[in-house]
């Protein structure tokens, strides 16, 4: 589909030497930037709500709630020494 854009010369002039060095079209690149500019109106990432969450996935979750006295370094510690022996 064609497309009229009105542009300054300078610019225009320009954008053709690029296109020249990249071995592309001035269409090409623009047809990119444009590409560039939908993708940026896209929605931002947001966390989905339990609800949304499939129930496989909710499935997969192994604690609820954490336990308020567990200790991370000491259960790696041991695992480390279950795996590779003192």
């Amino acid at each position: 589909m064609k497309l009229t854009l009105n542009i300054e010369p300078g610019l225009i002039d320009k954008i053709k030497e690029v296109a020249k060095k990249r071995k592309t079209s001035v269409s090409k690149i623009a047809e990119s930037s444009f590409k560039k500019e939908v993708e940026s109106e896209k929605e931002p990432f947001r966390m989905k709500e339990e609800s949304e969450i499939s129930e496989f996935v909710r499935g997969m979750v192994a604690v609820t709630t954490p336990v308020p006295d567990f200790d991370h370094k000491a259960e790696y510690h041991k695992h480390l020494e279950e795996k590779y022996g003192r």
